[in-house]
């Protein structure tokens, strides 16, 4: 089950918005027949790459063992159902790391393996293995059971909590390694999303650079009145074919407010763009309802790396699942923080963090933190 998650961590950058998984076909000795993960949407899941690797190698299945770090899929969605193409191969056995939570599978995988015949075991959802392979798929997890894509927001700080010096300048806070590390992260996303801030100011591309990924994650920009230039670098960040990257754009100006925003959204139309009303209060973007949007559109993990501001709304209102901060061994004093936060006047308001995982990049710490 281990080699299975190990296989299921070679997909981490390409199976998106399906889960990445992994499966291990083994004979009754313990040798390993064939082996897969998951491939990108729309191509053969892990099982099935399993069932090739073994048939490749020469391997007949009849009476062995698969296991996989989630529930064979029960239906016919991109590739037929998993269940049924192991149960035709004679699989004698199926462990299963953890339940699919997706509502079309959610137990139908493994009790139409039972039906054929096939004996099938889960592992107890707090075993090291389970909690591994949930960890794997945190972002597929929480589309499922929240109607949420898991947030993660991403921030580079000197170790006195400063993202940019008082004029803005930020390039660079922290190591090269640091930054080669956030496009890891960045490539595993589903979506990358931003302000409109911090397109005026930076200009940035926000796509992954520096490392082969299979595929470009999408972009959300959060753009209240609409004033998305359209000069700016990230609408030449498309790309075509079916991994195109496609680009969202959030705003709470009304469609008819202006004939320069009529304009405006036409243009960004005929560049490939979709522009999505989402109006809240204060003629901001509702984002919690943005969020429930994008999950809707298949994002699993959104990767936030925005401004002060934005950053401060998304936190106020209970938003981010997880902080990726890189802090840098360096003192900025006054400069721009990571979220502009409301003062506070007793300490039991603080938002409580716990830490996740802390690591060394570099001449910089990684740390991974979650609410408490």
């Amino acid at each position: 089950m281990q080699r299975a998650l190990d296989l299921a961590r070679q997909a981490l950058w390409l199976t998106s918005p399906n889960p990445r998984v992994g499966c291990v076909i083994t004979s009754t000795d313990g040798t390993v027949l064939g082996e897969g993960h998951t491939q990108r949407a729309g191509g053969p899941h892990a099982e099935i790459m399993a069932l090739r690797d073994a048939a490749a190698r020469g391997h007949k299945v009849q009476g062995a063992t698969a296991w996989v770090t989630l529930e064979p899929c029960a239906h016919q969605g991109r590739t037929g159902p998993c269940c049924d193409a192991l149960a035709a191969a004679g699989i004698a056995r199926v462990v299963s790391a953890m339940t699919d939570p997706n509502p079309k599978v959610a137990g139908q995988g493994m009790a139409r393996l039972a039906a054929a015949g096939v004996q099938t075991e889960t592992l107890d959802p707090q075993s090291d293995i389970a909690l591994q392979a949930r960890e794997l798929n945190i972002g597929f997890l929480s589309r499922m059971e929240r109607g949420l894509p898991w947030v993660r927001m991403k921030v580079a700080t000197s170790l006195d909590g400063q993202t940019a010096l008082q004029n803005g300048q930020s390039q660079w806070i922290t190591s090269a390694p640091a930054r080669a590390d956030g496009h890891a992260w960045r490539a595993r996303a589903c979506a990358i999303l931003t302000g409109i801030g911090t397109v005026l100011e930076d200009d940035p591309l926000l796509n992954v650079r520096g490392m082969d990924a299979p595929r470009q994650p999408h972009l959300v920009v959060v753009d209240s009145r609409l004033d998305m230039p359209l000069s700016a670098k990230l609408l030449g960040t498309q790309g075509t074919g079916e991994q195109a990257r496609q680009i969202w754009i959030y705003t709470a100006a009304p469609a008819t407010a202006t004939p320069e925003n009529l304009d405006k959204r036409a243009a960004l139309t005929a560049r490939g763009v979709t522009v999505i009303d989402c109006p809240g209060p204060g003629g901001k973007v509702d984002l919690a309802a943005m969020l429930r949007d994008l999950a809707r559109r298949e994002i699993n993990e959104l990767h936030v790396e925005a401004g002060h501001k934005l950053n401060g709304s998304f936190i106020r209102e209970g938003l981010v699942d997880e902080f990726l901060v890189y802090l840098a061994p360096q003192l900025l004093g006054p400069g721009q923080g990571l979220a502009n936060l409301p003062a506070l006047t007793e300490l039991s308001g603080a938002v409580l963090l716990a830490f996740h995982a802390v690591d060394r990049i570099g001449p910089d710490l990684r740390l991974l933190l979650r609410r408490a």
